[in-house]
């Protein structure tokens, strides 16, 4: 292992992978040059060049582009050209553990291809479905030999010693750290987020693409096909987007907020960020296969007899996900109960706290169920098992058990953290106590509870045993009682409050009106005669997006804004981010009660194209105006994540005057958070009240973490 580790590290393996990408990287832009020549040249100015330019010259400049942008690569590997910036981005960017994740997987993938094709006696690089999902699971570990962040355990387990290293590789700026496996909490929480926004920019433009499709009667610009990979990669990949959010804000906040120095295995949550990203890159490889018709939710029998195998890595990406999230989990539980720093007893916690425990017992739990139901439709799909396919005695509806016994709370394990950001700043932007700060603790545990019995009310017309049907529907009425809670709660923090309103709590409160929206219109669908009238309409992805809006997206940017200036060390633009809120809100608003309109009208959810008798064709374009107006705002908060950081004043240590614990450290937040731990004295949400202290420093070391 050490020997393998000595080659890892040259400057000779550093050449090879800075020579690799400089090959990749030419002949991309030689590609681009070519398809610029044909558009540009040939198609839009008519021009025909003569065929020894064709022929000759454009291929030999190809060639020369990739053989010199390889030779750079290789040189700044070896370490020359560090003094020019050409030399710096191919020496970082081939040490990055992101570009060798992804070439690891590639050769571990065509390794485990051709091995599995020759053992069966098939040609080695054939793709039938048998040796792509072999070859899926061995490009998975692939990338994550590649991004190094087995090395500890394969030198643990191979009986090296493996000290917890903390700080930058050897030799590599501050900076990297964020491109690498790292074991701080926050680092890993950093990595989270800017992947959330990375994957969520993916999946809404996806959705643009169709939105653009479904603006006029009639297909468009995209075949059948390709709208139904696109609408079906979306939800997906949103979902993903989504778990890589929730883990940004537990990552990043619980230790801080409990007086933790980490969490409570630094390695296992490096894993849990890492394993995320190949199986992304599985789903988005079973685009490029072909792609897949069966929506986000893959059922059977569809999934079983569709001929394009890209639904084989979107169930194999679906699947890994799952030890991101069980490993994410595991960690979560493990530092809330047992790191808690001296006094803070569970009703002390910071509230987003018992939202992200929530969160996490959902997340270890349910994700397992899903697990189960992924592996029995691909074991069926590609190697002859039955489970599902009732032509071969299968149960299809027990493939929507499994699933949605899973996928219903998993809407909670996103809902859980967002409504935990905005109990957590209501207080600080009211000014005055959390009103009915055990409720709402409790609350996110009854709401994780009763998640767990509620799954079947997204199969009230799948034809399961009508006598399941009205159990299920009190069920769902019951999740209305700990979320009331919740809405009782931040209307009496409102109440009587100062308030201010900076871009934190515009989006507090836009996540409050439009997370309203989707609760009105639950129950709606919550009850079995409604239901059957609506489930397959677009009222329920109006309802859908407005409980994902609401309980998530909106909360997260609520988050993203309020803790910039702890993260960063500066302010953001605050202009910029009303400009985002102004946009994004009210766009929202029109986007989902528009959906929802038109479902009543007739639309279907899931359909490329729609009757023109249904005179539906106004409100579609508004919906596609409002997606595109999101999409713009998102992006204005892109730009002013980035800027500020260059263009914004320095924050002070507390801008917002909060008592939570973060916000009582330096900035920047030292390596082990307290350098002094504290000790709870008091309530967490006591603002306004006079002498009412919560924390108190204590003069021991801080606790360690283990792995």
């Amino acid at each position: 292992m050490e020997f393998i580790l000595k080659i890892v590290r040259s400057k000779g393996f550093d050449a090879v992978m800075g020579g690799l990408l400089g090959v990749v990287m030419g002949g991309a832009l030689a590609l681009l040059l070519n398809w610029l020549h044909e558009v540009i040249v040939v198609g839009a100015l008519g021009m025909t060049p003569p065929a020894i330019v064709s022929d000759l010259v454009f291929p030999a400049l190809g060639a020369l582009i990739v053989a010199g942008s390889g030779a750079a690569g290789f040189a700044s590997g070896l370490g020359l050209f560090q003094n020019s910036w050409i030399g710096r981005f191919f020496y970082y960017a081939s040490a990055n553990s992101l570009f060798r994740g992804i070439v690891g997987q590639l050769i571990a993938g065509t390794l485990g291809l051709a091995f599995f094709n020759l053992v069966s006696g098939n040609p080695a690089l054939q793709m039938n479905e048998p040796a792509l999902v072999f070859a899926g699971i061995t490009s998975v570990l692939g990338f994550l030999l590649g991004s190094g962040v087995l090395t500890d355990w394969l030198l643990w387990i191979t009986g090296h010693p493996t000290p917890l290293l903390h700080g930058a590789p050897p030799g590599k700026p501050e900076w990297f750290r964020y491109f690498t496996p790292d074991v701080n909490h926050k680092v890993i929480g950093i990595q989270y987020g800017v992947t959330s926004i990375l994957v969520l920019l993916v999946g809404g433009l996806f959705a643009i693409m169709f939105r653009i499709e479904l603006a006029q009667p009639g297909m468009q610009w995209l075949t059948k096909n390709q709208y139904n990979t696109l609408f079906s990669a979306h939800g997906i990949v949103m979902i993903a987007s989504m778990l890589l959010g929730v883990g940004a804000m537990v990552n990043y906040l619980v230790p801080l907020m409990i007086g933790a120095s980490d969490m409570a295995f630094p390695r296992l949550n490096a894993f849990s960020f890492w394993v995320a990203i190949p199986s992304v890159l599985l789903i988005l490889g079973g685009m490029v296969l072909g792609g897949w018709d069966t929506g986000w939710v893959g059922y059977p029998t569809l999934s079983l007899v569709t001929p394009e195998v890209g639904v084989l890595l979107f169930l194999m990406g679906f699947w890994i996900n799952g030890f991101s999230s069980m490993a994410s989990a595991i960690n979560a539980i493990v530092t809330t109960v047992t790191m808690r720093a001296k006094g803070m007893t569970p009703f002390r916690m910071p509230i987003f706290v018992w939202g992200a425990l929530g969160a996490s017992i959902i997340q270890f739990t349910a994700t397992q169920t899903v697990g189960v139901a992924l592996t029995s439709t691909i074991l069926e799909r590609a190697y002859g098992l039955t489970f599902f396919n009732p032509v071969n005695g299968g149960d299809p509806i027990l493939y929507q058990h499994l699933f949605w016994f899973y996928s219903h709370p998993v809407v909670y394990l996103f809902v859980l953290p967002g409504l935990g950001v905005i109990s957590e700043l209501l207080p600080v932007f009211a000014r005055k106590p959390l009103f009915g700060y055990k409720w709402i603790a409790l609350s996110s545990l009854a709401i994780a509870v009763v998640g767990f019995l509620v799954w079947a009310h997204h199969m009230f017309t799948s034809g399961m045993n009508d006598a399941l049907r009205v159990p299920f529907m009190f069920a769902t009425m019951l999740v209305a009682v700990p979320t009331g809670v919740k809405f009782f709660s931040w209307v009496g923090t409102l109440w009587g409050g100062k308030l201010s309103f900076e871009t934190p709590m515009l989006f507090v409160l836009g996540a409050i009106s439009v997370f309203l929206i989707g609760g009105v219109t639950g129950p709606i669908l919550g009850t079995v005669p409604t239901d059957l009238h609506l489930h397959d309409s677009y009222w329920i992805v109006g309802h859908f997006h407005a409980t994902m809006f609401g309980g998530f997206i909106f909360p997260f940017a609520a988050a993203i804004y309020y803790w910039y200036p702890k993260i960063t060390g500066h302010m953001y633009n605050e202009r910029l981010g009303k400009i985002h809120f102004w946009m994004m809100v009210p766009g929202f608003w029109v986007m989902s009660i528009t959906q929802m309109s038109i479902g009543i009208l007739g639309m279907r959810r899931r359909i490329a194209d729609y009757d023109p008798a249904l005179g539906i064709a106004p409100q579609q374009i508004l919906i596609t105006l409002s997606a595109l107006i999101i999409g713009w705002s998102v992006l204005i908060m892109i730009y002013n994540l980035v800027s500020s950081v260059r263009t914004q004043p320095v924050a002070s240590t507390n801008p917002w005057r909060s008592r939570s614990p973060e916000w009582q450290t330096p900035t920047p937040i030292p390596e082990f958070n307290y350098d002094v731990p504290f000790e709870v004295i008091g309530e967490p949400y006591d603002y306004g009240l006079p002498n009412a202290p919560y924390l108190k420093e204590m003069d021991v070391a801080p606790a360690p973490t283990g792995d």
